[in-house]
């Protein structure tokens, strides 16, 4: 018996569509949300979620540098949630599409025995400008990412924290406001709703990009096996939180590690071409630039302060050989 564990998600999805007569395809962004795997209502506020759900898949949207046209949800319903309660996980979706320019939003109500589903799918446009002049990746286009790294899930353990105190009788909310970026960055992430107009203006078109939810290992992975070409990332130019590493001693993580597998950052990572550093740098500084594109034969390396070069390891992929 084949297990996933043998063969990884991404492994097992190419086997799918082979011989099915269909190819992956992304006109589009989807992303569904399970309450008890992706999020635990008693210290998730429902606006919150909400926002984040848009922003998961307006994200998607931005990073394949696409502009937010119509959002489309399905919520499915448990007996446990109340009409106020699905009114104030609207007004969540409903100001997070009004910030990031969506011209339509639907919604649906479907029971569910299984507590709250969200289902959000985002549809948008390229300009002209990006479909004639978006550039062939290259060996040595930069690797950009736009925020902090592994906050999303320092901060969600920062929460399970506070809720296992809580249980206990031993809440005094102090880690939450110690550690309140890093909890931000898991509750409502942000994203610039500009971005893809303010890199248009800029005349910087990047040649493929991605958004990272599961790690940024899995992002350059998916990065390399779109271009076709290998990647290095450099640990020591990784941007983190200000208190990741105080955190991090504190449980026992490591923030790198945290960023490169913990997932839920919604960040963009970015390749554009070495040509437009100057500009880039300039305009866009709120990036960073964390590594580079390299020849195929390289793969998909972490290098170490050392100089050292790690293969990369993420969920859902096969490991290399």
């Amino acid at each position: 018996m084949t297990s996933f564990a043998d063969i990884g998600k991404k492994e097992a999805l190419r086997r799918l569509y082979e011989g099915s007569g269909f190819k992956p395809t992304a006109p589009s962004a989807h992303k569904v949300l399970l309450e008890g795997v992706d999020f635990n209502l008693i210290y998730f506020p429902l606006k919150h979620l909400g926002h984040k759900a848009v922003t998961a898949v307006t994200g998607e949207l931005l990073s394949q540098l696409r502009h937010p046209g119509c959002l489309s949800v399905v919520l499915g319903v448990s007996s446990k949630l109340d009409y106020p309660q699905i009114e104030e996980l609207w007004s969540g979706i409903t100001a997070a599409a009004k910030e990031y320019g969506y011209k339509n939003a639907s919604l649906d109500l479907q029971p569910s025995e299984n507590g709250l589903c969200i289902s959000v799918a985002a549809s948008g446009s390229r300009s002209k400008l990006t479909e004639v002049s978006r550039p062939q990746p290259q060996s040595k286009d930069l690797l950009c990412v736009s925020g902090r790294l592994g906050a999303a899930y320092l901060g969600m353990r920062v929460m399970e924290r506070e809720l296992e105190r809580f249980d206990k009788g031993e809440s005094d909310r102090k880690e939450l406001e110690q550690y309140k970026m890093l909890v931000g960055a898991y509750l409502k992430p942000e994203l610039d709703p500009e971005l893809v107009t303010k890199l248009e203006e800029a005349e910087i078109i990047p040649s493929a990009g991605c958004l990272i939810t599961h790690g940024l290992a899995d992002a350059v992975k998916r990065i390399a096996e779109e271009t076709g070409l290998g990647a290095k990332v450099y640990a020591d130019r990784i941007p983190f939180e200000g208190n990741s590493f105080e955190l991090g001693r504190k449980l026992d993580i490591d923030p790198v590690s945290a960023a490169m597998n913990g997932g839920e950052d919604y960040q963009i990572l970015f390749t554009v071409p070495i040509l437009k550093l100057d500009r880039f740098r300039h305009d866009f500084q709120t990036f960073d630039i964390i590594g580079h594109l390299a020849q195929p034969e390289v793969g998909t390396v972490l290098v170490t302060p050392e100089g050292v070069e790690l293969p990369l390891r993420a969920q859902g992929w096969k490991e290399e050989e």
